[in-house]
């Protein structure tokens, strides 16, 4: 990705299981009503921030919670809803066996694990799962093939390791990075900015 591209960065919209602070990882979970209304929103933001949308990529997440938000923004800008592309490499992080299971009761479910990510939340990986370095490079690899400004819907955890990646945050903070979902991102090299 050239310095000067731009990636308007959408988290999809909440899920029941963010609610519930359940991990999702790579599991396809549906949006609910608020997820529908922040989807909503980030789209109204993207109107406001864009007028001509033609130059632009449209790309997603092939999991369901991803191509429902990207739906909506593309609605609420006037565009077809299904005029966007997919790629597997923005799925979220794999949580392998922790998938399914709420942050509360991972101490007691997986100990040893629970506290090895306590010691290396950016290295450590679940059983049948990813790191968080795992989604780096996954992302940065993804990164090499922008060739054009792009909206993009996708996840906490891409979102963190984009950020991480475009503007050198330690690795260490990167897991603990904030994601909001009722917020859109604007990201370039070096910048980033909240709408």
């Amino acid at each position: 990705m050239r310095g000067d591209r731009t990636i308007y960065f959408v988290r999809h919209g909440e899920t029941a299981w963010n609610a519930a602070r359940r991990l999702q990882g790579q599991t396809d979970i549906s949006l609910n009503d608020t997820g529908r209304l922040q989807a909503a929103r980030n789209g109204r933001v993207l109107k406001e921030m864009i007028r001509d949308f033609s130059a632009l990529d449209f790309v997603a997440s092939p999991l369901s919670r991803a191509r429902e938000t990207m739906e909506i923004v593309r609605g609420e800008i006037g565009l077809e809803r299904s005029g966007f592309r997919t790629d597997e490499r923005l799925m979220e992080i794999k949580f392998g066996h922790w998938e399914g299971c709420t942050w509360a009761e991972l101490p007691d479910r997986d100990p040893e694990g629970y506290r090895a990510r306590l010691a290396d939340a950016f290295g450590w990986c679940p059983r049948g799962g990813e790191s968080y370095r795992d989604l780096t490079e996954r992302i940065a690899s993804w990164l090499t093939g922008i060739a054009r400004d792009a909206v993009i819907v996708s996840h906490g955890g891409v979102s963190r390791v984009l950020r991480g990646h475009l503007l050198g945050i330690d690795p260490r903070e990167v897991p603990h990075l904030d994601v909001p979902q009722d917020k859109l991102l604007l990201l370039r090299a070096g910048y980033m900015a909240w709408h």
